[in-house]
């Protein structure tokens, strides 16, 4: 295996597996920790330390929540197990708590499985990344896949009877359960570095700056334990994408080698799939605009992912936010079939460049009825968009 302890050897890395580091001593220079296998604490002094604990999955402390039946979705074993799981059991109804990004790819996964499923989620929409005219899109490919969604609903409790869930409990209804999947989000896994003194930023993750360099020398983090910096918001962040972890990796690791690297940034780009739509954002919701307390125009449009008379069209709703005066790019969202979501790599793009919707409307994008109309959706909403600003 390429990632087997075995085959990082075979490159000098002396990479240790079933390891749970206890403490970080900064005054010594070294690392704390115990062989889960043997019991067996160990010490590791170090010259340069690179802290990249990732993200820890949000739990409620709530009755039944140790329950036989309760998952959660943080790692690939945690995967593995409830496919396994589902496998052996054949549960009959799975509630999932949460309507983000795990939640919803679980439901669409699931559903395939011929599983009952129901959706809970405390907030009025599912995908709070998404403003909620966006977010209503999502609805009825839920609705026709089988799945029963509550809105508005806090989880309370869980039932559980001999050691096993069997039901959930919210602040409105009983829902019967066999399995029951956690998917709350995340938050950064930075306890091991604030024990030890490294300063944490307002967001929960590990302060950086654009080398992935702690406060502290010789002190490094990257990854989902950190706090990083939305390039359009200019404001700190934390955002736990694999894209974002891989880059933050790679520029601490030019870094502590003696190399010269940084990483400037994100503007908040993410896609999903739910079922037969495809899902993306990038930059700030309007929400997140006002609270910056900014004039803004919002420009939405419907068109198709070909041309219209090409074969296997679909539709896609674009919408983009812009600035009222300066007509500066803000943030775009898309939903549509198959050949929608990739679009937001425009608007990600000229959102990393500071580009006006104007200058959008300008970029010289590609064309063929394969793939787009004369003008791509993004610019035609950008037009709409440089119209109202």
């Amino acid at each position: 295996m390429v990632r087997s302890p075995e085959a990082f050897r075979k490159q000098g890395i002396d990479a240790r597996v079933f390891q749970r580091i206890s403490g970080i001593d900064l005054r010594r220079r070294e690392v704390q920790g115990e062989d889960l296998n043997s019991g067996k604490a160990w010490k590791e002094p170090f010259d340069q330390l690179l802290i990249a604990t990732g993200a820890a999955s949000i739990r409620p402390p709530i009755p039944g929540i140790d329950a036989q039946g309760v998952y959660e979705l943080n790692t690939l074993q945690s995967g593995i197990e409830v496919r396994r799981a589902v496998d052996e059991k054949n549960p009959r109804q799975i509630v999932i708590i949460g309507g983000g990004y795990i939640g919803l790819e679980m439901a669409e996964n699931l559903a395939r499985r011929g599983i009952g499923l129901t959706i809970v989620e405390k907030t009025p929409q599912v995908m709070n990344t998404l403003d909620p005219d966006m977010a209503s899109l999502l609805f009825k490919p839920l609705e026709e896949a089988g799945l029963k969604l509550y809105l508005n609903e806090s989880l309370m409790s869980l039932e559980v009877r001999g050691g096993k869930v069997r039901g959930v409990v919210t602040d409105r209804r009983t829902l019967p359960a066999d399995f029951v999947i956690l998917a709350l989000g995340v938050r950064p896994n930075s306890a091991l570095a604030r024990e030890a003194g490294i300063p944490v930023g307002q967001t929960g993750g590990i302060k950086v700056n654009d080398r992935m360099q702690t406060e502290l020398e010789r002190i490094w983090a990257a990854g989902n334990c950190v706090e990083t910096f939305h390039l359009v918001s200019r404001r700190p962040l934390y955002i736990a994408l694999g894209t974002v972890a891989n880059k933050q990796g790679r520029v601490a690791g030019i870094n502590i080698a003696g190399g010269q690297a940084t990483f400037p940034g994100v503007v908040g780009t993410a896609m999903v799939k739910v079922f037969s739509l495809e899902v993306a954002r990038t930059g700030l919701q309007e929400k997140e605009i006002q609270e910056q307390g900014l004039f803004f125009a919002a420009a939405r449009i419907v068109a198709h992912t070909r041309a219209r008379y090409y074969p296997g069209t679909g539709p896609m709703t674009v919408k983009i936010l812009a600035e009222k005066g300066t007509g500066r790019l803000l943030g775009g969202q898309i939903v549509g079939r198959e050949g929608a979501g990739k679009r937001i790599d425009a608007l990600a793009a000229s959102l990393h460049a500071g580009f006006t919707v104007q200058d959008l409307i300008n970029l010289d994008l590609g064309y063929s009825p394969p793939f787009s109309g004369v003008w791509d959706p993004v610019q035609i909403a950008a037009r709409r968009a440089a119209n109202l600003v």
